[in-house]
């Protein structure tokens, strides 16, 4: 057997491969496929960043820094799946599929989370302590609630010693609970040496423990503390959850305002889905319905490498882990037109190449040659534009122009590989040759040929 004859079992298996590795890829799809925002509802942010004393200027640095910190907050809060993105120079885009407490999640983008210690007197302990609990009375005279929050969160900051120690030194913190079963925050420092210098220094006092100068707690020193150490107070576990991450994703490097806040409803999401869904099927079904009325056995061939086109274009978007959102459903609805195109310019000029008096062999051959500029060079400028859209754009853009950019690859690849491969099989072993099923009918082969022509 030469090498020619082991071309079609080589092209076969390859074919069969990229199936299988499809398959495992995507199945199950619920799992693998991520849907955006605007398909299954969830909170959008937009924050622009402001100059503070201390960074003057918002550098790309800046804002790579302020993505990072926002990443490390979203991650703490167990969002699933975050899309946090640049838009221009001075603005981050947040999104949050799915997610459950918007307020939450706003809430802290927008904390500096600045922890300081300070040495504490003992009469400021007492009384923030009082006021911390006073807080907790629900039904405390107004005036007295107002005296409290006022005396917690400046008072006791204002009226304690310097700092001593910041959140900047902490190595980690995390959420746990104390021997009591009390809900707490256990932390580690970066300087064992300086923390325990600071706490050797001052045993028997009370370590206030300040977050963005609101007083948490002032524990007594009652050893000297070195690597790690342990934040109690009036915490509820969600508290606990929430100060930890604050704490691990450290302070922002700017000022942050959100600009725009927009919330979308599952119940809106699922329809939008469904809605879409229906289009890009019954576009679908309409294409394949065409191709086979129109080019007959040709036809059918192309919607077997057109469904193929659709498997691995799902294994691209699972394999990538990219986020499906409506745009990105259009790209991809127009990416299939863009296959059906290449296999239209194919059959036409297999077509005309059989009006030609080309047997059906070499029409074949030659109508995929000779299409193939046409279809390349149709194929290469949209993908060209889908890669500016994708390098520039923002957002949903950006899902638009990455499934119109894989989907026009893979259907270039479909059309003059897949396609080619499934034709070829039948004609090189003379199986459904008859022109009729080829869009053709017996009485015009030959029509154009020179023959013909001068007769």
């Amino acid at each position: 057997m030469n090498s020619k004859n082991l071309k079609a079992p080589f092209k076969a298996l390859v074919i069969i491969a990229v199936c299988a590795i499809s398959l495992w890829a995507v199945i199950p799809v619920q799992k693998t496929i991520r849907l955006g925002l605007d398909l299954q509802g969830g909170a959008r942010l937009l924050l622009q960043l402001y100059p503070t004393a201390s960074v003057p200027q918002i550098t790309s640095q800046v804002q790579a820094q302020t993505r990072e910190v926002i990443d490390r907050r979203i991650n703490g809060l167990g969002v699933a799946e975050p899309s946090i993105s640049n838009v221009g120079t001075d603005r981050i885009l947040v999104e949050l599929p799915a997610v459950k407490d918007p307020d939450q999640a706003e809430k802290v983008l927008k904390q500096v989370a600045v922890l300081e210690y300070k040495i504490v007197p003992f009469d400021v302990m007492q009384k923030a302590d009082a006021a911390t609990a006073a807080l907790l009375e629900p039904n405390l005279d107004p005036k007295q609630k107002a005296a409290a929050e006022l005396y917690v969160s400046k008072t006791a900051y204002d009226d304690s010693g310097k700092v001593v120690y910041s959140g900047a030194e902490l190595k980690a913190a995390q959420a746990g609970y104390d021997q009591g079963g009390k809900p707490d925050i256990l932390f580690q420092t970066k300087d064992p040496a300086k923390f325990g210098k600071l706490t050797s220094a001052n045993i028997q006092k009370p370590l206030g423990i300040f977050l963005d100068h609101r007083y948490l707690s002032a524990p007594i020193i009652n050893s000297p503390i070195y690597d790690s150490g342990q934040i109690t107070g009036t915490f509820t576990q969600e508290a606990t959850i929430t100060l930890a991450n604050e704490l691990n994703a450290g302070a922002l490097p700017v000022s942050v305002k959100i600009i725009e806040k927009e919330s979308i409803g599952p119940t809106l999401g699922k329809i939008d889905l469904v809605q879409s869904m229906r289009a890009a099927a019954l576009g679908l079904g309409l294409v394949l319905i065409f191709m086979v009325g129109v080019y007959r056995l040709p036809g059918l061939l192309a919607d077997l490498a057109l469904a193929i086109y659709v498997l691995v274009m799902m294994a691209i978007l699972a394999l990538s882990h990219a986020t499906l959102t409506l745009p990105g459903i259009a790209g991809f609805v127009l990416s299939i037109g863009m296959a059906v195109d290449a296999n239209v310019l194919i059959f036409e000029r297999i077509k005309e190449e059989l009006w030609n008096g080309k047997t059906m062999r070499a029409a074949v051959r030659v109508g995929f040659q000779r299409a193939f500029s046409a279809v390349f060079d149709s194929h290469f400028t949209t993908i060209v534009g889908a890669g500016v859209l994708y390098m520039l754009g923002t957002g949903t853009v950006k899902g638009f122009a990455f499934t119109l950019f894989w989907g026009t690859v893979v259907s270039l690849v479909t059309a003059v590989f897949v396609t080619r491969f499934f034709v070829d099989v039948l004609v090189d072993n003379d199986i459904l040759t008859t022109p009729e099923l080829y869009g053709v009918k017996r009485a015009d082969l030959g029509i154009f040929s020179p023959a013909k022509a001068g007769a």
